[in-house]
């Protein structure tokens, strides 16, 4: 009896996704009291939001295709995201992410429901929830900017619709959130695998937020020593991989340089965007390097190529090991290029017909942190201290210490082109422009060349997505963001 009322939790917390706290008109059966009377049933329940989880960032679409790394691949031209051609009309849902706070959100309003005979299991449930729910929110500021906080479920339609909040509260409640978590966690190791929240990853979170208050909310040097802070104690009990081959090898899940992570694995999901990266078999029957390329016979699109900023930033300096983890040409018999590209990072586990796609996605990772703390030295004008931490990240690719200009903006120009190389494909590109371009050291409508065509062709497309219109019609205390037209 206890397994199948598991079961039928589990798939009550399947069943919420389809619940958005921006527009509940009737109250849902599966919210009824019987799913909230033992520990067994939370922890069903916190397995389906962390699935939501997994659902949820599983894309490349709201920041790294919007950055200046693609180009059009051997199956796709580009999205809407990466072509820069964002209007009221064509906005991005962000129904998915409140679907995963509307899950935090009922464990912590049911929680007290059930006794637990430890009481450090119940408050990592709370630390956990608290911890998504505050990566959820650091997302929505990122980004939509000002964003709807809930901190209550919806469970009916007596409860009035949010509005949106200013980018800044929303910030902040991403830090509050991070901050119960860090207050709840018994303990400063991982619970179990680095896929489930913890408070090292929430410290790892914390660095990010305050970075990015710091220099695109005008948090100042204030935020900067925070996200140093918070760097250093989310590197404890972890380290870089002398290879950067094992970062992304499904036979290292939880290697060391992981902070946390998102599991994917077979046959539970497998269904990771890398595949949105990767060049199906008919693109590669005449390569010679044919045995190299993680093609797939069925379930990888080539969406996108790296663009030629992408190849000239790997290219920059001779014998950088992360070139050949980032992508990987076919050519022929001669060495000359096919025409054909497959990002080579995210290759998945090679099967005898096919590739599954279940790498982790890393949320978190040991090099994050030292470059955190780099740029926060770098942009307190601290060069000396932010070009030791770059030398280390250095190091490990192979390359020489840093022997450039050591004034303040050619150092952040440095950091900036190294996170490209460093975090290519994993979803930094985008924030990554944003901060520096908000603190002025390069001007985003440059740098990203659909966003400097659109420019000068008379439209400046804003750095925020729109709300779509279909949502904005189904809550009447929304503002569209600023800059498109309803």
């Amino acid at each position: 009896m206890k397994k199948i009322r598991n079961i039928l939790c589990c798939a009550a917390a399947c069943l919420l996704a389809s619940c958005n706290l921006l527009n509940v008109e009737n109250p849902s059966a599966i919210y009824g009291s019987g799913y909230w009377s033992t520990t067994g049933e939370v922890s069903s329940y916190l397995t389906g939001t962390y699935t939501l989880f997994r659902s949820a960032f599983n894309s490349l679409e709201y920041f790294e295709a919007r950055g200046d790394g693609f180009i059009g691949g051997a199956e796709g031209s580009g999205s809407n995201q990466w072509a820069q051609n964002l209007t009221s009309l064509n906005g991005l849902s962000w129904a998915d992410y409140y679907s995963v706070i509307q899950h935090c959100n009922m464990i912590i309003y049911n929680i007290d429901k059930v006794t637990y005979t430890k009481l450090e299991d119940k408050d990592d449930v709370l630390a956990q929830v608290y911890a998504m729910r505050a990566y959820t929110y650091f997302f929505l500021a990122r980004a939509w900017g000002d964003a709807c906080i809930e901190t209550e479920p919806t469970v009916g339609s007596a409860k009035p619709l949010p509005s949106r909040s200013p980018k800044l509260e929303v910030v902040n409640r991403a830090i509050a959130d991070a901050e119960l978590a860090v207050f709840f966690f018994s303990d400063d190791k991982w619970i179990g695998n680095k896929s489930l929240a913890s408070k090292l990853g929430t410290y790892a979170l914390l660095a990010d937020i305050y970075l990015w208050r710091a220099k695109v909310l005008g948090g100042g040097d204030a935020d900067l020593k925070e996200c140093i802070k918070y760097a250093d104690l989310a590197m404890a009990g972890t380290s870089l991989e002398e290879d950067v081959r094992n970062i992304y090898n499904v036979g290292n899940r939880n290697g060391k340089e992981v902070i946390w992570s998102i599991h994917f694995g077979y046959p539970e999901i497998t269904d990771h965007y890398g595949k949105f990266m990767t060049l199906r078999d008919v693109f590669v029957e005449k390569a010679a390097n044919k045995d190299q390329i993680p093609y797939a016979k069925s379930g990888s699109r080539s969406s996108y190529y790296p663009s030629d900023i992408a190849r000239e930033k790997f290219s920059a300096y001779k014998g950088d090991a992360r070139k050949a983890c980032a992508y990987i040409d076919a050519v022929d018999a001669n060495g000359v290029y096919t025409g054909f590209t497959s990002q080579n990072k995210m290759v998945g586990t090679k099967t005898e017909t096919n590739v599954i796609y279940d790498d982790d996605i890393i949320l978190y990772r040991h090099a994050e942190m030292i470059l955190f703390k780099a740029e926060a030295y770098a942009a307190m004008g601290e060069t000396t201290k932010a070009v030791e931490q770059l030398d280390i990240i250095r190091a490990r690719a192979g390359l020489g210490k840093y022997d450039g200009a050591t004034d303040k903006k050619s150092v952040e120009l440095e950091i900036l082109d190294e996170r490209f190389r460093e975090f290519w494909l994993e979803n930094r590109r985008w924030p990554d422009l944003v901060r520096f371009h908000h603190e002025g050291v390069i001007d985003i409508y440059e740098t990203v060349p659909n966003l400097k065509a659109r420019k000068e062709a008379g439209i400046v497309v804003p750095l925020y997505y729109a709300i779509p219109l279909a949502e904005l019609s189904l809550n009447h205390n929304l503002v569209q963001t600023e800059g498109y037209e309803d």
